[in-house]
């Protein structure tokens, strides 16, 4: 089967080149000249485990292309994939210029039957939008030509993307007509024999789908959050709680960690999205504008935690922070508390110095030279007032605690993904404070 990815960012990419590895034959397009150039040399623009070795893997195989321009490839494919970006308004709608670029660019090209289908996350109600775009360069060209358009939203966990493609927990695909669904079916028949399920429903329910189960996901942490703080005031341990209520087989034990906020490219853009539609409706989502506020509150809470110890002017004191990216396994840092942290923390004279194994690169290219860049983990804390744990990396899980009771000048250690156990650290003459524990 021949298909095209228009967007060759996370959603793209890593969807391209699973279903390439599924047997299809993919074109990924992008009019970004650069990384298309990149990506036929073999360069990959994002790090997510195991893709790059699948991209060489299936463009050596022939089943992976990219190229800048879908009409290069209409002609010869059955079904089109919009992957590209839907960054936030300033009023935090999502932003849909790209998606509706993309459906002019298909009705400008088609000269067949040819299906759309939506895998960017869009708020309920765009593929009519779409629709209509492509009717509208369709009859510019008086052309009578029949399509159809479907949503399939993505389900990616950043640094699990390539397993959850080829293993996924569940397909949602929104169609409209039988004729779309036969070719959705055809696309996802490896799927199928795999047992994995696929879940067929109309359109605006597949748009609504995706982002009710990033919301649930976020007020889930959010909501440990918030008991977190209260456990802090009331003299309970949170991670006493976690399990206690986790162990109802109602309520599970998954995104019920506390931390110090969630970030990253889906929660909060979804989260903004999902408020805002509901306000286009004249509907207020007061538990989901709950959620937010208690994140971005949240994001601040080991700054607050540093001065609350050793005091509001931090001139002179030199701050650790283990963790850039918003989550493990990922370069990734939009929306990332680290982000935060530097601010509060150089407005307020710190000079601060930060490693993570994979996000130096793309803090440079974010901040520039506001921090200072460890080569590892440990020269990060030499001299440091405190060390501030972000991101749960798995090589910041059982650190030589002693080492850094040594290289450190202040003995401080704020544990923003409470990691570790307290008796650790003060064998090791350090004083530690986590989220949801006196």
């Amino acid at each position: 089967m021949n298909i095209a990815i228009v967007g060759t960012g996370y959603v793209g990419l890593v969807s391209g080149t699973c279903f390439a590895e599924m047997g299809a034959n993919v074109t990924c397009i992008d009019k970004d000249k650069h990384k298309i150039a990149a990506l036929l040399a073999g360069e990959i623009p994002i790090y997510e485990p195991g893709l790059d070795r699948m991209v060489r893997s299936n463009v050596e195989a022939g089943r992976l292309r990219f190229a800048t321009d879908l009409t290069q490839c209409i002609d010869q494919v059955d079904i089109v994939f919009s992957a590209v970006g839907t960054p936030p308004d300033e009023d935090g709608s999502a932003d849909l210029q790209y998606v509706l670029e993309v459906a002019r660019t298909f009705g400008r090209a088609i000269n067949k039957y040819t299906l759309l289908v939506t895998k960017s996350t869009v708020p309920v109600g765009t593929a009519a939008k779409v629709k209509a775009a492509i009717r509208e360069e369709l009859g510019k060209r008086g052309a009578d030509i029949e399509f159809d358009v479907a949503s399939n939203p993505e389900f990616l966990k950043e640094g699990a993307a390539v397993k959850d493609f080829l293993s996924p927990d569940r397909v949602v695909i929104g169609v409209e007509s039988e004729r779309a669904r036969e070719l959705m079916e055809k696309l996802y028949r490896p799927f199928v024999l795999n047992n994995y399920r696929i879940i067929f429903m109309d359109i605006p329910s597949a748009e609504m789908t995706k982002y009710a189960a990033n919301a649930m996901l976020a007020t889930r942490i959010s909501f440990m959050n918030d008991i977190a703080n209260l456990c802090e005031l009331v003299g309970a341990d949170v991670n006493m709680v976690r399990r206690g209520i986790g162990s109802d087989a109602r309520i599970g034990t998954k995104f019920l960690y506390p931390g110090c906020g969630y970030g990253g490219s889906c929660f909060p853009k979804d989260v903004k999205a999902l408020i805002r539609t509901g306000r286009e409706h004249g509907y207020e989502m007061r538990v989901i504008s709950a959620v937010e506020e208690v994140n971005e509150a949240q994001k601040s809470l080991l700054f607050e935690k540093l001065v609350a110890r050793i005091g509001p002017d931090l001139r002179g004191k030199r701050i650790a922070l283990w963790g850039l990216a918003f989550k493990p396994e990922t370069d990734d840092m939009r929306e990332a508390t680290s982000l935060v942290l530097i601010d509060r923390l150089t407005q307020t004279g710190a000079e601060v110095v930060v490693f993570d194994p994979v996000a130096m690169d793309e803090c440079r290219r974010r901040i520039g030279d506001r921090v200072r860049y460890a080569k590892e983990m440990y020269e990060a804390t030499v001299d440091a007032d405190a060390l501030m744990v972000v991101t749960e990396w798995k090589q910041f899980r059982i650190p030589s605690w002693r080492v850094v009771a040594r290289a450190m000048r202040g003995k401080l250690v704020l544990d923003g993904r409470n990691l570790y156990d307290p008796a650790d650290l003060t064998d090791a003459g350090l004083v530690y404070s986590a989220i949801g524990v006196r």
